[in-house]
């Protein structure tokens, strides 16, 4: 299992409504429902982080790693300048549905990739095959350095809910681990385990259950506010 020097955040417990999304596209969710459940993770990583970062001091140190925080006429353009390298970037990887690229409240940024494309099955392993993807990602996220990055593990309902909490805490820490040793600086990285409390599709179906089997990096920018 691979060690994470960047922090990691077990946030486990945290389910969204999502009875009123369901409909019968495959998935089990219209894309209203899934834009909901993927508002409710970013909402708790983001809570998650500001926690951690209590206190002038927390923020002060972030701020000074990064080279500074990002004014507030700044912030829009930046991180849609962001959005649009990542789609430049990633193109073939979004048209095939192995990553997916969204625009979240408050200037964030949701990097999403498939379980079964990103890591071996049942594994937090990387899929050798995946990781020219993943230096793309890494390459983006150095070159926008102003942001912090929320790394969460999300599985499927099926098996033992203990297993599939410590299996998503474990794939996320892959990708955290792996963007720090590309270069990312740690004080931006958090990981988090979401097991399966937050699916962005119904269980009951494999397409929705395949798309349930993520990790999903939330970009938000730093500012001074």
């Amino acid at each position: 299992m691979t060690r994470l020097n960047a922090r990691t955040l077990v946030l486990s417990g945290v389910t969204a409504a999502l009875i009123s999304g369901c409909a019968a596209d495959g998935s089990g969710l219209t894309e209203t429902g899934r834009g909901a459940a993927i508002g409710t993770t970013a909402g708790a990583a983001t809570g998650a982080i500001i926690g951690s970062l209590s206190g002038d001091a927390g923020k002060g140190a972030l701020i000074g790693a990064v080279g500074g925080a990002l004014l507030g006429t700044m912030v829009g353009s930046y991180m849609e300048e962001q959005q649009r390298d990542f789609e430049r970037q990633l193109a073939p990887e979004i048209a095939s549905g192995v990553i997916r690229v969204q625009k979240l409240p408050d200037h964030q940024l949701l990097v999403g990739m498939t379980g079964a494309t990103a890591f071996e099955v049942d594994s937090d392993r990387i899929q050798p095959g995946f990781y020219s993807t993943l230096e793309k990602i890494s390459a983006i996220v150095r070159k926008y350095g102003k942001t912090q990055l929320a790394v969460s593990g999300h599985t499927d309902s099926t098996g033992a809910a203990a297993y599939n909490q410590t299996l998503s805490e474990r794939r996320a820490a892959s990708v955290g681990y792996y963007l720090e040793r590309s270069g990312v600086l740690p004080q931006r990285i958090y990981s988090a385990g979401y097991g399966m409390n937050q699916p962005i599709a119904s269980n009951a179906t494999e397409d929705g259950r395949r798309l349930n089997r993520r990790v999903d990096i939330l970009i938000m920018p730093i500012t001074q506010g």
